[in-house]
């Protein structure tokens, strides 16, 4: 079950703050605390923050308004615009659920008052999860009246639309000013006219001290009224209206450009947990594939290592090979060959590099293979060097060297040499 820290702020900001915390049913968890928003920032924990705000300082009422998601928004400084006396550019508006009437509870606000109570929360370190008047902390009764009395002000709501505060007012002149109760000055209706109003049931919620000033008050209004109820508040007002506002009621201001950027941290919450995990294996993973490339990385340079001395023994000087595979097929195709037995001049080029192993001052210059026949250029220090080559190729009984033609070049001799393959 979700917990809340209800904070509410006082009209002057030299004067402490009171909070509570509750539930989302309204169940309190301990008892209201009084003292500076520093403290009471210790005891946010990990609970959504609700502030209360002066009722005084906001307009609360309902408007008739037919567009409806966030086009309402727009539409409620216009639609107040005649009723307000101050300039509808320095106020903030927001607006809460529609009623069953399809009416829209307001609220307005000085942009100003707002951005002052918003900078002594976060100069706390408090960040509210909604801003809302303190008179929508008292319950919405249908049939009922609600009065709650604290001080030189009355939060009032009339169990349909109305709610509002009314300062320097007894209960009965409130009463009076909503029209729940006749003005002595006019004369009252026939009985047996339909006119006559229903009398009002009313409940009334105040501490010993406004009970016992009142108590001749209750006395009078009982025989005007259908019903009137009192219920003390011993630990005063703040307990009655968090136990309401903490189950949703109430008009949020934090809306428009002081609503919440993004809720995502919010939405996300939860899967906070799970998502570090991902993270975490994501991470493992990335670390396995970069340690598994590295080692790839150097598996493939020591194979193009032992590919390339192989080559050498077949190409003396020959340089890095940048595609095996491509040599290979090539060989393969200049071969003739598939699969199956290998080809003639793979099997020529292995017999000539075993001649040429054992003679440093022999080199290969350049193969070709046609017909099968493999030609070569060789240039040795000398014929008899050429001459041991072709007699160590006819040693092995399985090719046939010749060599075709010499010529001396400076102290060394360039030959081609064929290699053939004798007939079984």
């Amino acid at each position: 079950m979700a917990e809340f820290l209800v904070i509410r702020l006082k009209a002057d900001p030299e004067q402490p703050a009171d909070w509570i915390a509750v539930d989302s049913e309204g169940s309190r968890l301990g008892p209201p605390v009084t003292g500076s928003l520093a403290e009471a920032r210790i005891d946010v924990r990990d609970r959504r923050v609700l502030v209360l705000v002066p009722g005084t300082e906001v307009l609360t009422t309902t408007a008739s308004i037919p567009v409806k998601g966030n086009r309402l928004q727009a539409a409620l400084p216009y639609a107040l615009e005649e009723t307000l006396a101050d300039d509808v550019d320095n106020l903030h508006f927001a607006a809460g659920a529609r009623l069953e009437n399809d009416r829209v509870p307001v609220a307005a606000v000085s942009r100003e008052r707002l951005d002052e109570w918003l900078d002594r929360l976060r100069s706390a370190g408090i960040e509210p999860a909604k801003i809302i008047a303190e008179q929508y902390g008292l319950a919405r009764i249908p049939g009922t009246l609600s009065l709650l009395l604290e001080d030189d002000q009355i939060l009032l709501n009339d169990g349909d639309e109305t709610v509002c505060v009314l300062q320097d007012m007894t209960p009965g002149d409130a009463l009076l000013a909503i029209g729940a109760l006749q003005d002595s000055d006019t004369p009252a209706p026939a009985e047996d006219e339909d006119t006559t109003p229903a009398r009002a049931h009313v409940l009334i919620y105040c501490e010993a001290a406004d009970d016992e000033r009142f108590k001749h008050d209750w006395i009078a209004l009982r025989h005007e009224l259908g019903s009137l109820d009192v219920k003390l508040l011993p630990d005063g007002a703040l307990p009655r209206l968090a136990a309401t506002t903490a189950t949703g009621v109430g008009v949020n201001l934090l809306q428009g450009s002081y609503g919440p950027k993004s809720e995502y941290a919010g939405l996300l919450a939860p899967w906070r947990y799970a998502a570090a995990l991902l993270l975490a294996l994501l991470v493992l993973g990335s670390v396995a594939k970069g340690v598994n490339y590295l080692a790839l990385q150097r598996e493939e340079t020591a194979l193009n290592n032992q590919f390339l001395a192989e080559y050498q023994q077949i190409v003396p000087g020959a340089q890095n090979v940048d595609d095996p595979v491509r040599l290979v097929s090539s060989l393969r195709a200049r071969a003739g060959g598939g699969g199956g037995t290998p080809p003639v001049l793979l099997q020529a080029l292995e017999q000539l590099s075993k001649a040429v192993r054992g003679d440093i001052d022999a080199s290969i210059e350049a193969v070709s293979f046609r017909g099968g026949v493999a030609d070569i250029r060789i240039n040795a220090a000398s014929v008899s060097v050429l001459d041991s080559i072709r007699q160590r190729i006819d040693q092995e009984g399985r090719f046939q060297a010749r060599i075709q033609s010499t010529d001396q070049v400076g102290e060394r001799v360039n030959s081609r040499i064929q290699i053939q393959a004798l007939t079984p």
